[in-house]
């Protein structure tokens, strides 16, 4: 169902590109996914002096099998918030059907054998702002019913964690002043009550933010 015609959206890349404009669409199914791909690849090949540009799926949840290895290809961002695994997974299977939700629904670790670097977030209000419930999603892709979903493509913790970072300010095109705690970037720092990269699975619901430091200030503090 395309909220835009996609002519607009062909004639929105052709502006995007010739003034060095990122491009970023929402698609979340299989065709939509597919008709974006085609979209961006035929606005790169008439503009095959433009290079590096991080132009970006928003969601990418369900991708046919074909255009997987497309992102990477491409050079084309998947911005998907992992949490949607774990909250849509009871009813993606009746929607798709077990084959299509294993070839092609929340396929992080194919996007990323491919070469594609995959953001992570919440996408609030949808889902609760709050990171530390996606964290777990993203790592154990367990449902409410302690069923999980295809544990083969589940984020190792490093992985979870670059994905909320540094993968995200790559793809924002801020990977030299945030995502990283380096001398020369900004002083972005979330405080945690536990540390969610060694304790058990189930711990890590029960972690907070206890404060948070932007530019080196402390904005909040529990």
């Amino acid at each position: 169902m395309n909220t835009t015609p996609l002519e607009d959206l062909e004639e929105a890349a052709k502006i995007a590109i010739e003034n060095d404009f990122q491009f970023c669409v929402h698609a979340i199914r299989d065709r939509g996914n597919q008709e974006i791909l085609n979209i961006y690849e035929e606005t790169f090949k008439a503009y095959p002096d433009k290079k590096d540009l991080r132009w970006r799926v928003e969601h990418a949840q369900h991708l046919h099998p074909n255009d997987i290895p497309r992102f990477g290809q491409l050079g084309v961002i998947p911005v998907m918030q992992r949490i949607h695994c774990t909250s849509d997974g009871p009813w993606a299977f009746k929607r798709l059907g077990e084959k299509r939700a294993e070839e092609g629904a929340y396929v992080w670790q194919k996007l990323m054998k491919s070469g594609a670097i995959i953001c992570n977030g919440t996408d609030a209000p949808v889902e609760d702002v709050d990171p530390i419930a996606c964290f777990y999603a993203t790592t154990t892709r367990k449902l409410e019913d302690e069923t999980i979903f295809y544990l083969d493509q589940r984020m190792s913790r490093e992985e979870t964690l670059r994905s909320y970072t540094i993968n995200c300010a790559y793809a924002a095109f801020q990977e030299d002043i945030l995502g990283s705690l380096m001398p020369g970037k900004l002083a972005d720092i979330t405080v945690l009550s536990k540390d969610i990269m060694t304790i058990p699975d189930d711990e890590i619901l029960n972690t907070e933010v206890l404060y948070t430091i932007v530019g080196g200030k402390v904005l909040y503090q529990k």
